[in-house]
């Protein structure tokens, strides 16, 4: 069915190189000119790191945006009580609908610094995170012009 003649890529060799739990013993079969595969693992290593840090530092990002979230949400609602307990339409006057509306804008302004105040929040997880995975890059580019700068040497 699959003629390997016309296309020598060996599956079951592939195969075999991702069931060797051993990823430095696998790199070390591989050669490459003035490049140790100790290098490349250790490039890596620092790669998957960063992106590990990136991760914590979105997650603790995010976490506190939810527990703001979640304090703003159980404000407004014991507020909403408060003012349901107060309110009787019966009773309504020019003074205590001009007493309500107050209420309300203040509410309105409460709820766009809330948020403001969140969006702030988000921004600065993924600013963190952005600047762990950026400083990462500039680095990992940096060790690759260093390795090939060895390269051209040799």
């Amino acid at each position: 069915m699959f003629d390997k003649n016309l296309f020598p890529f060996d599956t079951e060799k592939m195969m075999e190189m991702f069931k060797t739990p051993d990823f430095s013993k696998m790199m070390s079969d591989m050669k490459f000119p003035a490049v140790s595969p100790e290098e490349l693992m250790a490039t890596q290593k620092k790669n998957m790191d960063a992106l590990v840090e990136a991760n914590k530092a979105a997650a603790a990002g995010y976490q506190d945006l939810f527990k703001k979230q979640v304090a703003i949400f159980e404000e407004t609602m014991s507020e909403a009580q408060k003012q349901m307990k107060g309110f009787d339409a019966s009773k309504l006057s020019p003074e205590s609908a001009a007493a309500q509306t107050e209420l309300t804008k203040a509410a309105v302004q409460k709820a766009l610094a809330n948020m403001k105040m969140l969006a702030e929040t988000a921004q600065k997880a993924n600013a963190d995170a952005y600047t762990i995975v950026s400083a990462r890059i500039k680095e990992s580019v940096a060790e690759l012009q260093d390795m090939a700068s060895k390269l051209q040497k040799k």
